[in-house]
């Protein structure tokens, strides 16, 4: 445990507590009033307000459009079900700014419904609530569909032999074993949403703010530490409720059930109403998820003088705007590095983490707990304020020994925080189900502890691995909120790179931004597509 909680001490909590500390005790005493005074503006009231309002919404949302999709991917087999299932999770690896650009696509100024009927949706909350169903969509699926797909249908069956409705045995059998599987899943997308950034500083135009999207306005334009560090506090609160309860449910998810392999359970649809919900799951993921992409595409393509290559041609060369320092190509490049290194940071750091877990989770009382909290430790990088920890890299990790600000290694670093608790959730199952008797025999024989992880661990876990590192270098790729303070202008990421074309005006800076989004997108499906072929149900782990 020591590596992975210097990291997270010294990368994490370092910065956060840095900018807290500078904006409450900026003269060198607490000035813990102003905490109820920011809460108490009108307009922070409101921030708060939609924060929760929309992270609702999108939860019921999403579920509500998800579920289907979890049954018919756990329950159906049917031709292309592996790539399909790529297809939903590329969604969920893509950076934020890039979700909004496709939606911008689709919905915004010249995109395809102001096209075709004059309707535009970009500052609205449906196209807000839209996005976040089409990025957490995969979550509900892969988590929810993960344990559904395991679940012995005899037992349900049974049920209808003595006499209960399809109905009834359904509620009464595959549910109660569903119910922490769905509440995982449906806090997870709620501390998405409730952290959402790119997505709504790119689709709500400036009528809607989150608490995160608040916190880089009153950090980077306002320059307001003493408001930021309150609205970091009122978050860090939420996300550690939101994630005890997560743990609770994890737990409860992870009670004994009779779980059965997924090719015992999956059948090609029967009967009319099957057909129907089959075709009715793959119409919405065509409408919600394809679309959106396909216009991304198709918008890359579309120049003022009809279909080319003009805005990927434009790439390689440097505007006189100012928007980069070197030619927007040498993003693809950078981000491509940047994640390499974070995926390195990541499997090392969420590995150990993992195997500590495993060692510890057997233990009683104190250790139990310490087994919770580290569990939950490693979890909050996905909730706080990644801005928060970008702003915090520039004003803590420049002095020695830590003096990195002018280091390539910042972007990485930050990244791999992302990445460390999908390597975890996706290690930590499947090191669970290792049987112990395997290690112990193994040092009866003789073998010292690393050749009995080489020998016994790893043949078992090798494919889980992987999986794991894929996770963590398709997020990596797509991390935005620290990126956008920590990157050099001289080597930005795709993101920021994309971030930066859309805040200028112009055709040419739009068609490259959709350019570069493109090419991003089609990175994170090619890394996914590999992933599909390594994962199955046993190593998929909680994502």
């Amino acid at each position: 445990m020591a590596l992975p909680v210097a990291f997270f001490a010294v990368f994490f909590a370092w910065p956060v507590v840095s900018i807290v500390d500078r904006g409450l005790r900026p003269d060198g005493s607490w000035r813990l009033g102003r905490i109820g005074d920011t809460l108490a503006r009108p307009e922070i009231l409101d921030v708060l307000g939609f924060t929760l309002w929309q992270a609702l919404a999108s939860t019921a949302l999403t579920l509500l459009v998800a579920l289907p999709g979890a049954y018919v991917f756990a329950r159906f087999d049917f031709p292309g079900k592996g790539v399909l299932r790529a297809v939903v999770t590329v969604p969920f690896v893509l950076p934020t700014v890039l979700v909004g650009t496709a939606f911008l696509a689709l919905v915004g100024r010249n995109g395809l419904t102001d096209e075709l009927w004059g309707l535009r949706l970009d500052t609205s909350v449906w196209a807000i609530l839209l996005a976040h169903v089409f990025f957490n969509y995969a979550v509900v699926v892969r988590t929810v569909g993960g344990l559904w797909s395991q679940l012995d249908p005899r037992q349900e069956e049974a049920a209808r032999v003595l006499g209960a409705s399809r109905w009834t045995a359904w509620r009464t059998v595959t549910l109660p074993a569903l119910v922490p599987s769905v509440a995982a899943a449906a806090l997870m997308v709620f501390l998405f949403t409730f952290t959402s950034f790119g997505i709504v500083q790119i689709l709500g135009g400036g009528a809607y703010s989150t608490l995160e999207a608040e916190i880089y306005r009153q950090t980077a334009r306002l320059l307001d530490l003493p408001t930021a560090a309150v609205l970091t506090l009122t978050q860090f609160v939420a996300v550690g409720l939101i994630l005890a309860v997560h743990a609770r449910t994890v737990r409860r998810r992870e009670t004994a059930l009779r779980l059965v392999p997924p090719e015992r359970t999956a059948r090609r649809p029967r009967g009319a109403g099957q057909w129907t919900l089959l075709g009715g799951v793959l119409l919405s993921v065509a409408l919600l998820i394809l679309l959106p992409l396909g216009v991304l595409v198709e918008r890359s393509f579309a120049g003022p003088h009809g279909y080319g290559l003009g805005y990927y041609r434009a790439l390689g060369t440097l505007d006189e705007s100012g928007t980069f320092l070197v030619p927007p190509l040498e993003a693809i490049g950078n981000s491509l590095r940047y994640a390499a290194a974070a995926t390195g940071i990541a499997v090392l750091v969420g590995g150990l983490a993992a195997a500590a877990l495993t060692w510890r989770s057997g233990r009683a009382g104190r250790a139990a707990r310490l087994v919770r909290g580290f569990d939950a430790l490693l979890m909050l990088p996905l909730g706080v304020s990644a801005v928060t920890v970008g702003f915090g890299f520039l004003i803590t990790l420049d002095e020695p020994p830590f003096d990195l600000r002018s280091s390539w290694i910042l972007v990485p670093l930050a990244q791999a925080l992302v990445g460390v608790p999908f390597v975890v959730r996706t290690m930590l199952p499947v090191l669970r189900a290792v049987d112990e008797r395997l290690r112990e025999a193994a040092a009866v024989l003789g073998a010292s502890p690393w050749r009995a992880w080489r020998e016994v661990d790893l043949p078992l876990v090798w494919r889980a691995l992987l999986v794991a590192a894929g996770f963590a270098f398709a997020v990596s790729l797509g991390e935005f909120g620290a990126t956008v303070f920590i990157a050099r202008a001289d080597a930005p990421t795709l993101p920021v790179a994309v971030a930066r074309l859309l805040g200028r005006p112009g055709e040419l800076n739009y068609g490259q931004a959709m350019a570069l989004s493109t090419i991003l997108m089609v990175v994170c499906a090619v890394s996914l597509l590999v992933l599909e072929r390594l994962r199955n149900d046993r190593t998929s782990g909680e994502f």
